[in-house]
């Protein structure tokens, strides 16, 4: 099988020992993505619905590297730091994944890097 390692310029850059995304034969296995301006590495200002919008156009740039859009996902896991915030992130994820929308774990954790409200990690096919 073959493994290829997925980097874009218009996503934050790795800020750890990993990389961006990583496809493995037609799958391609997305690093969490936190709300990260890419131009200046800085957390965006803003409530659970911007930071959002951030981390979903952060994981679009890793995909649309790939080759993929978000048409091609097929899973994702949500990172919440407080699950009382689901309805707010659910609005901005349904305007990302309004056709056809991927399997979905949410789960609410004790904390996330830099202190971000929302991580979101992907898996994609690509045929």
């Amino acid at each position: 099988m073959s493994r290829t390692t997925i980097h874009s310029e218009n996503a934050p850059q790795a800020i750890g020992p990993y990389v961006q995304a990583v496809q493995a034969g037609p799958f391609l296995f997305t690093a969490g993505q936190i709300a990260l301006d890419p131009a200046t590495m800085q957390i965006v200002a803003g409530d659970i619905a911007v930071q959002t919008e951030q981390v979903l156009n952060n994981l679009t740039a890793v995909l649309e590297a790939a080759g993929c859009t978000l048409a091609n996902v097929v899973k994702t896991t949500v990172f919440l730091k407080d699950m009382g915030e689901f309805q707010a992130m659910n609005e901005v994820y349904g305007r990302f994944f309004s056709q056809n929308p991927p399997a979905r774990s949410t789960v609410e954790v004790a904390r996330l890097p830099r202190d971000v409200r929302v991580e979101i990690e992907v898996v994609a096919y690509k045929p």
